[in-house]
């Protein structure tokens, strides 16, 4: 009996963290309009892999959330002062297991660190536009 009261109890605290976890994604992606978007960080450590998450525009900021995080907090946040296109490609074969062959992965330079940013082919020209309407008082 003791090892079927742990096993439903593990299973309620599974649940209770998946909800948790998927009810945080609905809430930022339907009051928020936040966009699915991985991200790729490369820095004097070396390059990382993809991970998976979505991100708001907030002014001159793109925050962006872990998708297997509990945090209210952005994982990272870019700033389009200091942020600018490098370069645009479609994903590799290595990287077709995690991210989607139909969309496009940008490399940004963002405060003298690479970034690679995967996104659905629709958002590319909302996050372009987005980047380009700096105003002339925020620089």
């Amino acid at each position: 009996m003791r090892l079927l009261e742990t096993i439903a109890i593990g299973l309620v605290v599974l649940l209770a963290f998946m909800t948790a976890l998927f009810g945080r994604r609905e809430l930022f992606t339907r009051r928020s309009g936040a966009v699915e978007l991985y991200l790729r960080i490369y820095d004097r450590a070396g390059g990382r892999g993809w991970s998976p998450g979505f991100a708001q525009f907030r002014g001159d900021e793109l925050k962006w959330y872990r998708i297997f995080s509990l945090s209210p907090r952005p994982r990272r946040r870019l700033d389009r002062r200091k942020l600018s296109v490098d370069s645009r490609r479609s994903p590799t074969v290595d990287e077709a297991q995690l991210v989607p062959a139909e969309w496009v992965v940008l490399r940004c330079l963002s405060d003298g660190d690479y970034v690679e940013i995967a996104m659905p082919r629709h958002t590319v020209t909302g996050f372009l536009s987005w980047l380009e309407s700096v105003t002339p008082y925020s620089t």
